[in-house]
C-alpha cells in the first residue's frame, strides 16, 4: 500500500540481490487477507504480521519468524489402541501422531491417532485465523488415522490441509481415510468438512512440499505403509514408525531393504521409529510388523542417527517396560561406542534442532 513501491515489490527486489540472501524479511501490514500472506511468502518474506500489532507478544512472534528452529513435538506415542491407565502417566496413553513446526508458519503432522485429539485441542485454544498444514499418512491402520474425524480444524472454513499417503492398489488414499466416517461406522463424513482439504497418493520418491523436501520410502509392514524423511537446511528429521526389521538369524531377514533403511536415515537428527518389542518378546510376534529395539538401535548407530526417538509402543507395556526398553538402548549405544542420543519421549515433549 506504499506509493511507487509497495511492501511486496520491495521484497522482490530485496531477494533478487545475492550480496544479501540471508537477509531476514518480516512483513508488517494492514492488509491481512490471506491472499497478500501466501504473495509476502512465496516472494521471500519469512513472516507476515497483521496489524494491530499488540505489544505484549509482538516481539515474541518476530523472535519465532527469524528463528531457523525446527520444533518436534509428540501427541501420541504408542501404537494400536490407546491405553488409558495409571500404568501409562509417564509416557502417555494415546496413539500415533507427531508434529513439525517449521519456519514460515509450515506445519507437518504425522499420522492421525488418538493422539491429533491433543494437537486438535492445542489450535483451537490457540485461536489462530487460519490453520494451514500438511497432514502424513504412514499407513491406513486404525491406530493412524481413526482420531482424524476429531481433528476440530478440518471442520473450520478458511483452513486448508494437504493430506498425504499411499493408495493401495484400486484404494485410493481419500477413500481409505474416508471410509472409516462412512454409513454406519461415524455419524459425520469427510463432506462435512468446512476446510479446503486436498488428497494426494504418494509413493516412494522425494517430494518438494511448501519449499521443504519431504523424501518417503515403503517400509516392512503389512499393506504400503511410508516413512518420511524431511530435509530442512542442514537438519533431517525421519518418522519411520510401523516398521519390521527382521533379525540376521531370521530367514526373513533383508539385507538389502536394510541397507536401503540406513542409507534413508543416514545422519538424521531425529529418527522416530518404531521399537514394540524387545528381542525376547519378538520372538513370539515375528510377521507382526514391528521391531525388536535391539535391532532398531543397530540401525540407529549404524546410519549415525543424532537422536534416536522410541516410538509406537506395544499397548500392554506399561511405563516401567518403556523405561526398560530405554536402558536396554542406551546400553547397547554405549556398548558400541555410538553418539547417538537415545529418548523415549512422553505425550508434551517437544524437542528443538
Amino acid at each position: 500500500m506504499m506509493p511507487d513501491v509497495d511492501g511486496l515489490d520491495l521484497c522482490r527486489r530485496l531477494r533478487s540481490d545475492t550480496d544479501i540472501a540471508g537477509l531476514k524479511i518480516v512483513m508488517v501490514t494492514g492488509r491481512g487477507y490471506d491472499f497478500d500472506r501466501r504473495r509476502a511468502l512465496d516472494l521471500g518474506a519469512d513472516g507476515f504480521v497483521t496489524k494491530p500489532i499488540d505489544p505484549e507478544t509482538f516481539m515474541s512472534e518476530i523472535y519465532r519468524i527469524i528463528s531457523d528452529d525446527v520444533t518436534l513435538k509428540f501427541w501420541g506415542v504408542r501404537g494400536t489402541l490407546p491405553l488409558p491407565a495409571p500404568s501409562s502417566l509417564r509416557y502417555g496413553s494415546n496413539t500415533s501422531c507427531v508434529s513439525l513446526s517449521l519456519p514460515k508458519d509450515r506445519f507437518f503432522i504425522f499420522d492421525a491417532g488418538s493422539g491429533i485429539k491433543a494437537l486438535s485441542d492445542s489450535l483451537v485454544a490457540g485461536e489462530a485465523e487460519r490453520v494451514e498444514a500438511s497432514i502424513f499418512i504412514s499407513h491406513p491402520h486404525w491406530d493412524h488415522i481413526n482420531a482424524l474425524p476429531y481433528f476440530a480444524p478440518l471442520y473450520q472454513q478458511g483452513n486448508h490441509f494437504d493430506i498425504y499417503g499411499a493408495d493401495h492398489a484400486d484404494i485410493s488414499l481419500r477413500d481409505l481415510v474416508s471410509a472409516q466416517m462412512d454409513n454406519v461406522y461415524f455419524p459425520v463424513t469427510v463432506r462435512e468438512f468446512g476446510a479446503n482439504v486436498v488428497f494426494h497418493g504418494i509413493g516412494e520418491g522425494t517430494n518438494e512440499i511448501n519449499d521443504v523436501t519431504v523424501r518417503s520410502m515403503f517400509l516392512s509392514h503389512p499393506g504400503n505403509c511410508l516413512g518420511f524423511r524431511v530435509e530442512f537446511g542442514d537438519r533431517a528429521i525421519c518418522y519411520v514408525t510401523d516398521n519390521e526389521l527382521f533379525p540376521k538369524n531370521s530367514q526373513r531377514h533383508n539385507p538389502e531393504f536394510r541397507s536401503q533403511l540406513i542409507k534413508f536415515v543416514t545422519n538424521c537428527d531425529a529418527l522416530i521409529t518404531d521399537c514394540c518389542y524387545t528381542a525376547d518378546e519378538y520372538k513370539t510376534k515375528e510377521g507382526w510388523g514391528h521391531s525388536a529395539v535391539e535391532e532398531v538401535v543397530e540401525v540407529a548407530h549404524e546410519a549415525q542417527v543424532k537422536n534416536l526417538f522410541l516410538y509406537h509402543h506395544e499397548p500392554d507395556q506399561t511405563d516401567d517396560d518403556i523405561a526398560h526398553k530405554l536402558d536396554v538402548s542406551r546400553a547397547l549405544l554405549e556398548g558400541a561406542g555410538s553418539t547417538t542420543r537415545c529418548i523415549a519421549p512422553a505425550e508434551g515433549d517437544a524437542f528443538t534442532f
